[in-house]
């Protein structure tokens, strides 16, 4: 049931997001940093945390959960480090998730044809 109630939960978000992509004007990298800021200010006031608790993966893949994982990254960095933590937290929260997408992207790139938009 975990994995159906992450499908939906996912899928809702990203049908959300295309169609305000669809409905909107604003460029796709906008709308990507949106989804970010709106995941760290969520996470800030901490109604992003029990939501993802109850969605599981359907609400930490998106982009807003990568802003989510950013700002707890933050908050645990400043609570160790100090005001330096504002620095070095979202990087050792996300590095993870960053690398495997740059690593999958580059396996896939070998294994597939990839071809420039005309």
């Amino acid at each position: 049931m975990e994995y159906v109630k992450a499908f939906l939960v996912g899928g809702a978000i990203c049908a959300i997001v295309q169609i305000f992509m669809d409905k909107t004007k604003l460029m796709p990298g906008r709308i990507m940093v949106m989804l970010v800021g709106l995941g760290t200010i969520l996470g800030a006031i901490g109604v992003y945390e029990p939501f993802a608790k109850w969605a599981g993966a359907g609400a930490t893949v998106p982009l807003i959960g990568f802003g989510y994982t950013l700002f707890n990254g933050v908050k645990k960095a400043i609570i160790s480090d100090g005001f330096v933590g504002v620095f070095m937290g979202g990087f050792t929260s996300a590095a993870v998730g960053v690398s495997a997408a740059l690593i999958f992207g580059y396996i896939a790139s070998l294994i597939f044809n990839p071809k420039m938009k005309e």
